[in-house]
């Protein structure tokens, strides 16, 4: 039997793809039948310590002029939803946080958080006015409780938008480069993120290319 779906839990997936492309051949990704999230078997998962190395090979940067350019699809969509001092969190704000500075250059204060190199889970205790998760959500193990947390997090009426690179067909998830990263454990389509939004009664206010932004109600 494959795992449970690690966004809806259910347990009915079906296998969708055997990777043939070393250096992960033989890694399987599973489709929900519910939510339609495809999802890597914990079986295949790196562990902590191969994924934090991975992690430290990126080198992304605040200088980094097209890094920026690649974070402000985020911003732009969550500006919108700004009222003056509003405060947030960049959860996952990875080994070269630059989210948080883009946003105090627009007058709004943002906190990091990030497993590996912000870990102050005093920040995952606090409440904010927006959280942005940039290119994390695909590495997410237990995806649903993290969720639990964050909409936990925002104030009523807060955004949390979410960054990640959506699947299309079956045929191009298999030519795909974005299932070669091994940190790369849950892949979200738009159905999947309906899913969220009605389990966690918050509507989904933006839908962009990679950007999803939800509001919890007031």
């Amino acid at each position: 039997m494959p795992d449970a779906c690690p966004i809806c839990a259910t347990e009915a997936a079906s296998l969708w793809h055997t990777e043939t492309r070393n250096p992960l051949a033989g890694r399987e990704f599973w489709c929900c039948p519910q939510c339609h999230a495809v999802f890597v078997p914990a079986l295949f998962h790196p562990d902590a310590a191969e994924e934090r190395a991975f992690y430290q090979t990126h080198e992304n940067s605040p200088t980094d002029a097209g890094y920026r350019r690649f974070l402000s699809r985020t911003l732009e969509a969550v500006l919108p939803f700004l009222q003056p001092n509003a405060r947030g969190l960049d959860f996952g704000s990875g080994p070269g946080p630059t989210l948080y500075l883009m946003f105090a250059e627009h007058g709004y204060s943002c906190e990091n958080y990030d497993l590996y190199f912000a870990h102050d889970p005093a920040k995952l205790a606090s409440s904010y006015d927006f959280i942005t998760a940039t290119e994390v959500f695909e590495h997410l193990r237990a995806p649903r409780e993290i969720l639990a947390t964050l909409f936990a997090c925002l104030n009523p009426g807060g955004v949390l938008a979410i960054m990640t690179q959506k699947p299309t067909t079956r045929d191009a998830f298999a030519r795909w480069q974005y299932i070669l990263d091994p940190t790369h454990v849950v892949f979200y389509r738009d159905t999947t993120f309906d899913w969220i939004s009605q389990y966690f009664a918050a509507p989904i206010v933006h839908r962009g290319r990679d950007v999803v932004v939800f509001q919890k109600p007031r």
